[in-house]
């Protein structure tokens, strides 16, 4: 038997998944699930690095306890961040969080040098305050790039953990702002007119290509070697990469955040899609994922949070489809991204301090939906396509509730059924590089090894 492990780390939680081919269907087993977070580092927020770079070494050597050793091995994490390395490749920390509030006053600046419009039609990025290039600028004013030699997104980092090979990854790559949609590699002009230094930005690897092997010292740690390849590194390329749509099909990749989009052989870098603020960020086979972020079930988590984790998430559905009132929110408003408590961050943006609980979480419910609604009609009318069906994965596809307002706001058919979508997609690209097969190939698994539910 070949296995393959997946290593899909999202913004709250990390797994270990391994997968194998039998009859023609992909198997999947998870051996191994982590917690991750951000850590208050003297008022930065940042990513405890070390403990990922521990879970990640953890859970490979889980491989050898249970006897299925992987012939390869990939890792997916969110974008826009990254780790620097000094000459020395010793990490250059913090590893800040895009979470961190260190770009709100440097947008500006950026913005002085390359305006809005300029960025995205040289990137097709959708503007948002924690974009790589703005993070970098904030590293660049407080002197943090005067020692970096190597620059790593997060995925690139801890694979580069396991091998010792520094290299970065295409789709990861274009999260960052920086990457030029026409010609698939970073856009020089950007970096000399921001004074970036250049050496930090070496040639972009595909998904479905070699890092290198496990080095000496993490064979010794695991018992055992492996081949690490580059997946879609960012999470939602290779959600996308599983998902079976064809053009008249959008997805919403429904995580911590919600990503809805179409995929797209060519960029979309019209000023419509500028004001829409859609992405068009990698994807594999240099496909375009022509999208939107909204905040999602960051939303539910940090209800739950502030709840002090009292109730289960079926407990808050329940409590919101028992409520027959909500009122709609913003819910990529500012005041959400990383608040004290989102609870009174909800209750005063509505400027009602007396909320009962299961309103608030209803607005969320509602507030989603409506946002979703929204983003179809804009992609009908940026793409000219005619959307019939949403095919929701990730693990907020589980969620009932939420599938059926999305349906009865969109008035769209919508699928559901791939609540492992970013750690199936890895896979299937380890598969594609082992076995030489298509995309194509690798969605008809996807089709064949996974039920498909109508709302």
């Amino acid at each position: 038997m070949t296995y393959h492990l997946a290593i899909d780390i999202g913004a709250s939680s990390g797994r270990h998944i391994l997968g194998y081919i039998e009859n023609g269907k992909l198997k999947l087993e998870e051996i191994h699930r982590f917690e991750n977070y951000i850590i208050n580092q003297n008022g930065t927020l940042a990513w405890d690095i070390k403990h990922l770079v521990s879970e990640v070494k953890k859970g490979i050597a889980k491989c050898r306890d249970v006897g299925k050793i992987p012939t390869t091995v990939a890792i997916d994490t969110w974008g826009v961040d990254y780790v620097l390395l000094d000459e020395d490749k010793r990490e250059i920390l913090p590893a800040v969080s895009y979470r961190d509030s260190r770009t709100n006053d440097v947008i500006s600046k950026v913005e002085d040098i390359i305006s809005a419009e300029e960025l995205y039609l040289k990137t097709g990025i959708q503007k948002q305050n924690f974009n790589t290039i703005y993070q970098l600028y904030a590293d660049k004013l407080s002197g943090k790039l005067n020692k970096s030699k190597h620059f790593l997104m997060m995925p690139a980092y801890l694979s580069y953990k396991l091998t010792g090979v520094i290299k970065n990854e295409y789709t990861n790559a274009t999260t960052t702002g920086m990457v030029n949609a026409e010609s698939k590699i970073w856009d020089t002009d950007i970096i000399e007119k921001l004074g970036l230094p250049m050496h930090l930005f070496t040639d972009l690897d595909t998904p479905c290509t070699v890092i290198g092997n496990f080095t000496k010292d993490m064979r010794e740690y695991a018992g055992f070697d492996s081949t690490v390849v580059f997946a879609p590194s960012h999470d939602t390329a290779s959600a996308v990469a599983a998902c079976p749509i064809d053009d008249n099909s959008v997805y919403i990749s429904s995580g911590t955040w919600s990503l809805i989009g179409v995929e797209s052989l060519n960029p979309i870098v019209s000023i419509d899609a500028q004001k829409a603020n859609f992405a068009n960020e990698g994807g594999i086979d240099y496909r375009f994922r022509f999208l939107k972020n909204y905040m999602g079930m960051w939303l539910f988590q940090n209800v739950k949070k502030n709840l002090n984790n009292e109730f289960s998430y079926d407990d808050m559905m329940r409590l919101a489809m028992q409520s027959n009132q909500f009122e709609l929110l913003d819910t990529n408003a500012p005041d959400f991204l990383a608040p004290e408590n989102m609870i009174n961050a909800i209750c005063s943006y509505l400027k009602n301090s007396s909320l009962p609980i299961d309103i608030v979480i209803n607005s969320i419910y509602h507030s989603l939906a409506e946002s979703y609604k929204d983003a179809v009609c804009e992609i009908e009318n940026l793409t000219g396509k005619t959307i019939d069906n949403i095919f929701i994965v990730g693990g907020g596809s589980k969620d009932s509730y939420l599938n059926e307002l999305t349906a009865q706001y969109t008035a769209k058919r919508v699928v559901t059924g791939l609540s492992e979508a970013t750690a199936v997609g890895n896979l299937l690209s380890q598969i594609m590089y082992d076995k030489k097969i298509t995309l194509a190939d690798a969605r008809e698994i996807v089709k064949n090894s996974f039920n498909i539910n109508v709302i």
